[in-house]
């Protein structure tokens, strides 16, 4: 029987919807007016690498066998829905009527899978290392709102890392997504079987599927699920060598020039935080060599979508970052080039927010 998601999140959400649409499911994504209606009318196009193809294989929700809507967050009902997928960006949460939908999911006890950068809080308290450090002021200070998350039993919030990447095409309408690099979502398990077996469902169904009934055309991008709580933790060493040092204090710079311009000290960063993760409780399994990731940063010719919001005149991003700076002090330890990004990232906010002070006043 299909099962229905909520999807919060129209941009890199189309991309999960698409592979849940393809596994015959019956998604709703969350957006604003503008882009639920062009949804509604056109529903939306996700062009995806495949290895053997040339050029990008589009892939329309129209051409697929499950059912596709959008709505505004004021009009969407999570009590009808069976997982409520997170893909928003952090910052995003606390706008008015997402946050209000938030208090409605918490209160609708739907099991709750984020595909973020920044771990929600609830997920965190499922850790018994940081359970305790939750309640402080150090670790909530990161979040742009970390109030709304409040609500939210722990056991029913899970993550999964976003490692797909994908943007919109410049110039292109907003229901049109491009995968840049088609790896695959790895989620941790609920704290129920249920709802872990729900998971375990969809990853299976989204892995028998195939493309227009081509039984040789396997489209990448998978959800993958695994029972250590650790394994979405493996994007920190990601986002710390590569993501946030693309953000340099005059110009941001590509994924790839910050790993490889300095090949020793993006492993001794990536390095410092994926020992600091196994001081959390995560094995040296559950996360990725920093060779496997170097290689990778090769084709990641952008800068951050951090670096791009920061430099755009962003007044709050995912701060991932000072998460784990602040873990890290929590523990006992620190680290000069975190420290370093961390203060960058601080300038170029408080840059920012003084700018929209002076366009205001």
């Amino acid at each position: 029987m299909p099962s229905r998601i909520l999807i919060l999140g129209a941009s890199y959400g189309s991309l999960i919807a698409t592979k849940l649409l393809m596994a015959s499911h019956h998604a709703t994504l969350v957006c604003t007016r503008g882009t639920a209606e062009l949804i509604n009318r056109e529903g939306t196009v996700v062009r995806f690498p495949i290895r053997g193809w040339q050029g990008l294989l589009q892939v329309p929700s129209a051409a697929l066998p499950g059912a596709l809507d959008a709505c505004t967050p004021d009009a969407a009902a999570p009590d009808g829905y069976d997982l409520v997928i997170l893909g928003m960006q952090e910052a995003q949460y606390g706008e008015r009527s997402v946050r209000e939908l938030m208090g409605r999911i918490a209160l609708s006890r739907k099991p709750c899978l984020a595909i973020m950068n920044m771990p929600p809080p609830p997920y965190l308290r499922r850790i018994p290392a940081l359970a305790a450090n939750l309640a402080g002021a150090d670790l909530r200070r990161c979040y742009a709102d970390s109030a709304l998350w409040d609500g939210f039993e722990p056991g029913l919030v899970s993550l999964a890392s976003p490692d797909p990447q994908a943007f919109r095409p410049q110039g292109e309408p907003k229901n049109v997504l491009q995968v840049g690099l088609p790896t695959n979502f790895k989620a941790a398990r609920f704290e129920s079987e249920a709802h872990t077996g729900l998971l375990r469902q969809l990853a299976e169904d989204i892995e028998r599927a195939r493309f227009a009934g081509k039984t040789d055309l396997e489209l990448p991008v998978k959800l993958k699920v695994h029972e250590s709580l650790f394994v979405p933790m493996a994007k920190w060493p990601m986002l710390i060598a590569g993501n946030y040092r693309c953000i340099r204090a005059q110009e941001m710079v590509p994924i790839r020039d910050a790993v490889h311009g300095n090949l020793d000290r993006s492993r001794e960063v990536y390095n410092w935080v994926a020992n600091l993760c196994m001081r959390l409780g995560a094995e040296a399994a559950d996360l990725v060599p920093f060779e496997k990731y170097a290689k990778a940063a090769e084709g990641l010719a952008k800068p951050s979508s951090a670096a791009r919001a920061l430099f755009g005149g962003a007044t709050h991003i995912e701060r991932v970052d000072s998460l784990v700076h602040s873990i890290a002090e929590r523990l006992g330890t620190q680290s000069a080039p975190l420290r370093e990004i961390v203060r960058m990232v601080d300038d170029r906010l408080e840059k920012n927010r003084l700018v929209g002070e002076a366009v205001a006043a």
